[in-house]
């Protein structure tokens, strides 16, 4: 899909669990680190605590893509709350991608709090893919 305009940014949210993708969040601030400045990001107390409603509720309001990103397997504060998320948003993103939803505009990932410059680049390469998708035009509510 070619992009309206070279100007074009994305508009993504990410969903971090608090325990450690947030924590990896803030460690890359707190460093200093650059990414791009195209993610919104939720902090949510487990990433199995996410609603796939949430997801869903993002793409209609416009979001280009997610990012839902937890804590390493075998790492979760709540022990199992990742495995949980990441069985829920597999077939979300299985399910949205039968239905037409490009590749790409739902991505998941693992990041500990002392991954600071692996949450950066995570963040520049769920940027690259959204921005070479183009802007969402799949469930986005018409404003009417």
């Amino acid at each position: 899909m070619i992009v309206e305009s070279k100007d074009w940014k994305p508009k993504i949210v990410a969903f971090l669990c608090n325990w450690c993708s947030y924590a990896g969040a803030d460690l890359a601030g707190t460093s200093r680190i650059q990414y791009p400045p195209t993610v919104r990001v939720i902090r949510v107390p487990c990433s199995g605590r996410i609603n796939p409603f949430f997801i869903l509720a993002s793409l209609q309001h416009g979001v280009d893509g997610v990012l839902i990103s937890g804590c390493h397997p075998g790492e979760c504060h709540y022990l199992t709350g990742n495995y949980s998320a990441r069985r829920k948003f597999v077939l979300l993103k299985s399910l949205l991608e039968h239905t037409g939803l490009e590749e790409g505009r739902i991505q998941f990932s693992w990041v500990s709090a002392s991954e600071g410059v692996k949450f950066a680049k995570v963040i520049a390469e769920v940027t690259e893919k959204v921005k070479a998708l183009g802007p969402a035009k799949k469930l986005v509510k018409s404003k009417t």
